[in-house]
């Protein structure tokens, strides 16, 4: 294992836009208190859209899903882009051109990513349910009852996203966007897989802009495994925003090959998801659960797992209580992480999680009725606030 020396950033108090409350815990790119975008969007929202605006333009993206009336649509995803001509979808990876859609990456042949072998037990934010690292559902869909030691996950970082999140922990992902490359084929990332491959999972940026590319590896990494009878499941970290008939493809290979899809359930409020990522939360709600009605197919190893980043002085005890309640009201055991936020991208001022913010949202969530919750970078936790 290797151990990392963080560096933790110096906080400083920013005062509120709207209500002019002065605090620590409030972003100095986002401007306003979570209050205040809770209670009054209309007056906040502006200001943490200013935020994303820039964002955006960093990495030459349309600062808003484009919504042409006359322009092309992409449908992909929930931003629903209706792209003009010349124009570039909220995505970066779609244009119209002379008024035909033209996809530059996100296609079979062409998968805009960076991947790598990651050994097993790895990190993954679902890793206490997780065959390769707790031999869950041994021994159709795990090779071993404990740990697969020896083996790897096949991680994909697609270099694309469908939300524009301040927080961002792998904001790089932007540059790959900007770049157009590196390019593999679904065909060439398949080949990848050996006897030691034991899993793939999707993550980023986000598979959703990428879905058509993904699929298809996925279909061919499962054949290929069955040259040598061996176990390939398939999973995905994702903001859930993918049209739902791409999900229930996705949800479909998982089923079948033991793998999950874990959705990173940002927020509650539509108006604060909307402030820290740019982006309705609707559709990610709405597909979640659409995918617990899957679970009863497969208890074991779990199907649908669930995460959200605890970030300081926005996603809050009540934001986790509305999240818990609404996970809970699916199936009680889904299992849920809750993750220790770390500053990045465009919220830098803000601490660490404290610890006692994480364990007030484990203690709610349970409340709820949530039976499998866990903290998430607890090396992370800090006594900040």
């Amino acid at each position: 294992m290797i151990f990392k020396f963080l560096h933790y950033p110096k906080t400083k108090k920013v005062t509120c836009k709207v209500c002019g409350k002065e605090s620590m815990l409030i972003s100095e790119s986002i401007g306003v208190c979570n209050n205040c975008i809770r209670e009054k969007p209309e007056e906040a929202l502006p200001y943490a859209l200013k935020a994303h605006e820039e964002s955006r333009r960093r990495f030459n993206l349309p600062t808003q899903p484009p919504k042409d009336k006359n322009g092309k649509r992409c449908g992909l995803c929930v931003n629903d882009c209706r792209i003009p001509e010349g124009g570039k979808g909220y995505c970066g990876l779609v244009v119209n051109k002379d008024g035909k859609l033209v996809r530059l990456a996100g296609t079979p042949k062409k998968g805009l990513l960076n991947w790598y072998y990651d050994p097993l037990p790895t990190n993954c934010v679902a890793w206490f349910v997780c065959p390769g690292c707790t031999g869950s559902g041994y021994p159709k869909y795990a090779y071993r009852p404990g740990p697969e030691h020896g083996y790897s996950n096949l991680a994909v970082f697609y270099g694309a996203c469908t939300f524009d999140c301040l927080f961002c922990q792998n904001w790089t992902y932007r540059e790959l966007t900007s770049r157009l490359k590196p390019l593999i084929s679904a065909e060439e990332l398949a080949s990848k897989v050996t006897r030691r491959v034991s899993c793939i999972c999707y993550f980023g940026g986000d598979p959703s802009p990428q879905m058509p590319h993904a699929l298809m590896t996925s279909k061919l990494a499962i054949e290929r495994a069955k040259e040598w009878n061996g176990i390939m499941r398939i999973c995905w970290e994702s903001n859930g925003t993918m049209n739902w008939n791409l999900l229930k493809q996705a949800a479909k290979l998982s089923l079948e090959s033991g793998g999950c899809i874990k959705f990173d359930l940002k927020a509650w409020t539509e108006s604060l998801n909307i402030a820290l990522t740019g982006v309705t939360n609707r559709q990610t709600l709405k597909n979640f659960k659409k995918l617990g009605k899957y679970i009863e197919k497969r208890p074991d190893p779990p199907f649908l797992v669930a995460s959200t980043l605890l970030i300081p002085g926005y996603v809050d005890e009540e934001e986790v209580r509305q999240i818990a309640s609404f996970i809970a009201d699916i199936d009680p055991n889904i299992p849920y992480a809750l993750l220790a936020f770390y500053p990045q991208y465009f919220m830098t001022n803000l601490p660490t999680t404290s610890r006692r913010h994480a364990e007030r949202c484990l203690e709610v969530a349970k409340k709820e009725g949530l039976t499998r919750v866990r903290i998430g970078n607890i090396h992370l936790l800090s006594n900040a606030y």
